[in-house]
């Protein structure tokens, strides 16, 4: 296929690397030009600009990139210069807030929403790796206007980028799943680093710690959207862990040994199967 990667960061990058190694023809649009000409020298495209309407109209698939406020907005900014019959997709960890929108706007192309679980805590193109993705989970949210062609274009890149488990899902419940398996571990994650006041802790710091934290070295721009973008669900999953967290801390309270054997013995199990 002739691909239009709108948007070369972490992501982008590492697909426009994955899908050329792939044997697609590949461009990419970047308002970084520093960005196109690395992303030219290292062979991960053929050409790219800073101008999304050069590139759009010449693809058989385009995947918009872009952090999740401005998808949308790009859509609708460059909507003369898409053509019938192009796939569309984005990447972002969002998707009530764009499938149906993006769907309406694209009446006569076939869009899906995509969102590939997997990124490193980097930024920008220079970290870009299609290994990231390999054997990692991929999820396409169709909703009732999608077309079957759209389903097929963007499994077969999904399959080209080395994908291991493909699903499909509705935007409303990947939110709901992604506010508790993602949003909620970076917000633990985020609150865990910055509860400590000790300037001693670097030196108490082991293997638990590294684990449990190594995503609080957060993207603040673009986790600040997907949060907001999915607050009602993220609150949810918030308030649920608070009441675990809870019962945690009145086991500790009171001694009660029974109750903490049985809270660990619980999420040991939930774990292993996992």
């Amino acid at each position: 296929m002739i691909i239009t990667i709108i948007g070369l960061g972490i992501i982008g990058g590492s697909y426009a690397k994955g899908l050329t190694k792939a044997g697609h023809t590949v461009y990419g649009v970047d308002r970084n030009l520093e960005t196109i000409e690395y992303a030219k020298k290292e062979g991960y495209i053929i050409d790219g600009a800073t101008d999304a309407k050069i590139f759009i109209s010449k693809a058989d698939l385009v995947v918009i990139g872009l952090y999740p406020n401005d998808v949308i907005p790009f859509i609708e900014n460059n909507l003369s210069s898409f053509k019938p019959g192009q796939v569309v997709t984005d990447v972002c960890g969002v998707k009530e807030c764009i499938c149906s929108k993006a769907t309406s706007l694209l009446k006569d192309l076939y869009f899906i929403g995509s969102h590939p679980m997997a990124g490193r805590e980097k930024v920008g193109i220079k970290y870009a790796d299609e290994k990231i993705f390999f054997g990692t989970n991929f999820l396409m949210c169709p909703i009732e206007e999608t077309n079957a062609i759209a389903i097929d274009v963007v499994k077969q890149m999904a399959l080209d980028l080395g994908f291991g488990h493909i699903h499909k899902i509705s935007p409303k419940f990947h939110d709901e799943m992604i506010a508790y398996t993602s949003q909620l571990t970076h917000a633990i994650a985020v609150s865990l680093v910055n509860s400590s006041t000790s300037d001693e802790v670097v030196k108490f710091i082991g293997d638990s710690y590294r684990d449990l934290t190594r995503i609080a070295m957060i993207n603040e721009m673009l986790w600040s959207e997907l949060f907001i973008e999915n607050k009602e669900a993220l609150i949810g999953q918030i308030d649920s862990f608070i009441s675990e967290l809870e019962l945690i801390k009145s086991a500790v309270t009171s001694e009660n040994l029974d109750l903490l054997k049985e809270k660990f013995i619980s999420s040991k199990k939930k774990r292993e199967v996992m």
